[in-house]
């Protein structure tokens, strides 16, 4: 590798014994030359993470302006069809759940959805140190169209979850995989700005995806609305590959990637795979999953018409994740696990620990008023497929372009996050007291599609802003991880928002239905079970007794929903007080970003 590639670090974690640690601290290896094959090479046989980011740098390296600004809008037009995808997708997925004759279990999709995503984005990061950035572009598309497939092929619920969560799989990785790469190609003082390319399609999206819905409930069905992305995903990837591949080509030539060797090359299949398994920390990413599963859907699941708290398997499932995963989980994060999947030296200081608090109860604030939200606009607000899907696209709408405009602010005239973090929590709380307020009918059009405005301008404040702080506590080497724990754990709240709305859901409608429609089984079934097909009986038009009584059940179940959400708000302004308030440079990472890491490793030697 010649001097344009960084020197591999050796401060990992996991990368040795104490003596090797301090020797790694005390040397300054030499960029001159080319690594070896046993400097390629960890002690117990392990790729070094920063291949990865070596070779991303000597790709950067070769990026011409052209290239650039074709990186860049590639990333848009990536960004544009998971956006519009996920738009229009959101909005099936309720008709979806309704046609199988089981809406409530929507959460249940929501909360599988985050679980699956909260264990994957910290293994991702790792594949794109290990393997490179394309590699995990290619992955997403792989399972992007698998899941989709399986998705729009579903007969059943069951089919349609495990195809939800295939597509997850492709969908998380795209996510990280595009904020990494501009991440890679940006200096902090920038990235806030550059951040928003991927949510910029969501300013289209708001109209387009209302567009799209109303012309696929108008005229074909919720199958082929989901199935055509399995196409249109994959060519847009194409074209961000190609600049990618085209400088890695330059680099070549350039000798800038002499001493590069694929994981492959070096260690051949069967160390590979061994190399996998403690790289990715399969064990560790199983047992997230289990944990989370297994303590958070049961809430979503024992609710309904039918109560089954005491049921064998929602007992057993709660007891097996909280008795037997969590305890295995923590034994092997800190015993046994090479490479842990919870990178725990990374997550001592208060910049990260604050960040990663704002993305938990950010996500679950937002769930409490916004998982069933299509659902109350079209029951309880009287709205049309095409204004209750436009919206519930109005905070993304409104965060974007707030967010977009915070960045150039950030860019041009103040270099800090902080503050602009703080004005977005507080006006958070007044968002949401105009939610609790306007929480149904007819009436409430215009004071509902002010409240998500503001929660949209709000949200444009502090969610990207504190992605964009989180990486300041670390190096380019980390960059990927730090980045990845943030969307993890911003999954996790996504995941335990979802629980909670969820199982306010299942837990209070029933009973509420039940009440305003005088006991009659059949209705109350039929109004929580599939409300869309519900609306349009004679029974169900608006105006009509049952209608507005059903009304008045889902009126007050969305303000306890709101409720809760305020609720929540008061501990994300705490985690927003405590972060530090870094001045942005021109670098990719702040020069001393571990310092005090370092310090702490040296003193525990």
């Amino acid at each position: 590798m010649s001097a344009h590639a960084p020197a591999l670090s050796r401060l990992h974690s996991q990368a040795g014994s104490s003596h090797e640690d301090k020797r790694s601290l005390q040397e300054t290896p030499d960029t001159t030359r080319a690594p070896s094959r046993n400097e390629s090479v960890r002690r117990m046989g392990e790729i070094d993470v920063s291949m990865g980011v070596a070779r991303i740098e000597a790709i950067n390296s070769c990026l011409t302006t052209p290239l650039r600004a074709w990186l860049m809008f590639s990333a848009f037009l990536v960004a544009y069809a998971y956006g519009l995808d996920a738009t229009v997708r959101g909005t099936l997925q309720s008709y979806a759940t309704s046609s199988f004759q089981n809406h409530s279990l929507l959460a249940t999709v929501n909360v599988l959805k985050s679980i699956v995503a909260a264990a994957s984005y910290p293994a991702y990061s790792k594949i794109a140190d290990t393997f490179g950035r394309p590699e995990v572009v290619l992955f997403s598309v792989v399972m992007y169209v698998i899941g989709t497939i399986v998705e729009a092929t579903s007969t059943n619920i069951q089919s349609f979850c495990a195809g939800a969560v295939l597509y997850q799989f492709g969908y998380s990785a795209a996510i990280l995989i595009v904020e990494v790469i501009i991440s890679d190609l940006t200096s902090l003082r920038s990235r806030l700005f550059f951040s928003y390319i991927p949510a910029l399609p969501f300013i289209i999206n708001c109209w387009a995806g209302a567009n799209v819905v109303a012309q696929i409930q108008a005229t074909t069905t919720w199958q082929v609305g989901i199935g055509l992305w399995a196409a249109v995903y994959p060519f847009c990837c194409l074209c961000l590959l190609a600049p990618l591949y085209i400088a890695q080509r330059r680099a070549r030539r350039a000798g800038k990637l002499d001493g590069y060797l694929t994981p492959f090359q070096q260690l051949g299949f069967k160390r590979l795979m061994v190399t996998i398994f403690w790289e990715l920390d399969l064990v560790g990413s199983i047992l997230i999953i289990a944990v989370l599963a297994l303590i958070l859907l049961p809430f979503t699941l024992a609710g309904g018409v039918d109560k089954q708290w005491a049921a064998a398997h929602n007992i057993a499932m709660l007891v097996i994740g909280v008795v037997v995963c969590i305890p295995l989980l923590i034994v092997w994060e800190t015993k046994y696990a090479k490479v842990p999947a919870l990178p725990f030296h990374l997550l001592k200081t208060r910049t990260v620990l604050g960040c990663l608090g704002i993305a938990t109860f950010l996500d679950v604030c937002w769930y409490m008023q916004g998982d069933y939200l299509y659902t109350v606009l079209v029951v309880a607000f009287h709205e049309s497929v095409l204004s209750a899907t436009r919206i519930t696209s109005m905070y993304s709408f409104a965060s974007v372009i707030t967010g977009t405009l915070a960045g150039l602010f950030v860019r041009f005239c103040l270099p800090r996050l902080k503050p602009i973090i703080l004005v977005g929590v507080s006006l958070w709380f007044v968002a949401f007291g105009l939610l609790i307020h306007y929480r149904g009918g007819a009436s409430a059009h215009s004071g509902i599609v002010g409240a998500q405005v503001l929660l949209g301008i709000s949200g444009g404040l502090f969610p990207y802003p504190a992605q964009t702080l989180i990486q300041t506590a670390g190096n380019h080497q980390h960059t990927a991880i730090l980045l990845s724990i943030y969307l993890a754990i911003y999954n996790v709240g996504s995941a335990i928002g979802a629980t909670i709305s969820g199982a306010i859901w299942t837990q209070i409608l029933p009973g509420k239905l039940e009440i305003a429609l005088g006991g009659n089984t059949t209705a109350v079934q039929e109004w929580y079970g599939s409300p869309f097909t519900a609306i349009t009986t004679a029974a169900g038009q608006w105006g009509q007794p049952d209608r507005m009584a059903v009304v008045d059940a889902y009126r007050h179940v969305q303000r306890l929903l709101c409720i809760t959400g305020i609720a929540f708000a008061v501990p994300l302004l705490l985690c927003a007080l405590v972060v530090r308030d870094p001045i942005l440079g021109k670098e990719q990472s702040l020069p001393d970003a571990e310092k005090d890491i370092r310090a702490r490793r040296v003193n525990k030697i």
